[in-house]
This record gives structure tokens, C-alpha cells and sequence, in this order.
């Protein structure tokens, strides 16, 4: 039977249907790629300052929305799954306004206030978004001069829907290892159904992008790159399956974090 759904109908299918194991598993502590790779860098590239106002785009169960507000942040926190936003709902939300909101309607995005936000966080999302172009067309009208976008991604290099983790080994006075990642697509963009939970009931869609689709999104948008790292796991880091992302890829990144300001 054919599909006729979109793939903007499909994503957001596939996270209504996961909602309540993705929020089991992140709940209000997160993951290593969280708590480890992401965080430490995001909170100090939106530099949070009390009163401030933010937007959290596709914000999942909030996790990141509760972090915010934490640190002294009026957030606005949208995501246009129902059932994520109902969990997130559910947890602490003191500072923080959750709205069901599709990142690919520009005009819904337009009704959140023209010059409201000081920054903008999008994390671990846009390759999970349809079409990001309303996201980076809509921001310039949201936030306020000289405001900030902050990004994170899967490492659309070594951490696609194609990548592949290989060990090999071989005598060399004595057994040695080496882990590698394998890649076979990056250029075009593409769509590729998988897994973020191994255990999760329904499939999504991962849209894979090169890094230069998003930046020149943004600078033909008028924005400029002036924050950037990639991160990868610590040498010492355990992993439960030694394929896994942990200590064995600390060469290679599986993330990336950008910060993105309007021009002046």
C-alpha cells in the first residue's frame, strides 16, 4: 500500500507514536550526548541573563525549556507534537509556555511577536524538521537586534543516516584495534528512516543535510557563524557495545553545536 502521507505528516507521526518512551528515556536528566556533549557548550553560547527571553524550537518533553528557565529564562517552547508537549506540560514548567506549533508553518511561527527574543535554541531537530526554511526566515523577525540562533545537530559528516562503525584489527606485535566510522552519502540531501531508541515502537524520519545547506540557510537570512564546535566523547568514555559512540570515536565527532547572530 502507498504511503500518501508527507513526510512532514510522517515525522510528525513517528514522534506522536514515541512520545512516551523518548520522554521514559530523556525525562528531566537526559543522556551522555546531553549532558556530556551538548549542554556544556549550548549554555554558554546563548549566555543566559535573567529576564531574558528565549524560543525553543521543537522542544521534545522540555528538557531543554526546564534548563533554560532555570537559569533565569522566559521561554517559549514549541513542538508540534501534542503528545510531547502534553508530557512536558506535565513536568515542572515554572518560566516556561509550551505551545503545539509546526517549525514548518512560517505564518504560525510570525504569531509568536515580531522582535520578542533575545536568543533561539533549536537542538537535536532540524534533521528531524521537513523543511527548515520557514525556521531561518521567521527568526530574523523574531528576535531582537543583534539576537542569537544556537543549533545542534548530528554531525551531518560522520554521524549520518549512511555512517557506518567499523572496528578492524591486526597483528602488529601484538593485537591492535582501530575504530573508524565509514560514510557513503553526505553532498545531496536525502530522507532515510531510523531509530533514535532501539526499543522505539515506530521508525522516523531522519532528513540528512551537508553542514553548508544550514549555514548558507542562515547567512542568506542574514545571519553570520560566530560560535562553532564539534564534540566527541572523551577517550575514557564507557561504552556498553564498543561500536557505540563513546571512547573508541574520540576522534570523531557525532555533534556539533553552531551559534548564529543576526548581523548588524
Amino acid at each position: 500500500m502507498t504511503n500518501l502521507l508527507s513526510p512532514n505528516d510522517e515525522s510528525h507521526a513517528a514522534w506522536d507514536t514515541n512520545a512516551e518512551i523518548w520522554d521514559a528515556k530523556m525525562a528531566d536528566t537526559g543522556n551522555d550526548f546531553v549532558n556530556l556533549l551538548l549542554w556544556p557548550v549550548i549554555q554558554p553560547l546563548l549566555r543566559i541573563q535573567p529576564g531574558q527571553k528565549t524560543l525553543d524550537i521543537a522542544c521534545g518533553n522540555g528538557l531543554f525549556s526546564r534548563r533554560l528557565a532555570a537559569l533565569g529564562a522566559e521561554v517559549d517552547a514549541l513542538d508540534f507534537s501534542s503528545e510531547l508537549i502534553k508530557r512536558a506540560k506535565a513536568r515542572k514548567s515554572d518560566g516556561i509556555s509550551y505551545r503545539v506549533m509546526d517549525a514548518t508553518d512560517a505564518s504560525a511561527l510570525l504569531t509568536l511577536g515580531i522582535s520578542q527574543y533575545d536568543s533561539a535554541l533549536c537542538n537535536m531537530a532540524l534533521f528531524d524538521i521537513a523543511d527548515i526554511g520557514p525556521i531561518f526566515r521567521a527568526l530574523p523577525k523574531l528576535l531582537k537586534p543583534n539576537g542569537c540562533f544556537v543549533f545542534s545537530l548530528t554531525h551531518p559528516a560522520f554521524n549520518n543516516a549512511s555512517s557506518v562503525h567499523v572496528a578492524e584489527s591486526w597483528d602488529d606485535a601484538g593485537t591492535r584495534v582501530q575504530y573508524s566510522v565509514k560514510i557513503s552519502r553526505y553532498i545531496t540531501p536525502y530522507q532515510s528512516a531510523g531509530v533514535a531508541l532501539k526499543n522505539q515502537p515506530k521508525p522516523q524520519l531522519y532528513f540528512e543535510r551537508p553542514l553548508q545547506y544550514y549555514l548558507k540557510m542562515g547567512f542568506e537570512n542574514g545571519f553570520v557563524l560566530d560560535g562553532f564546535e564539534e564534540r566527541a566523547f572523551p577517550p575514557d568514555h564507557l561504552q556498553n557495545d564498543p561500536l557505540e559512540w563513546g571512547g573508541n570515536f574520540s576522534e570523531i565527532p557525532p555533534v556539533l553545536v553552531a551559534r548564529m547572530r543576526l548581523a548588524m
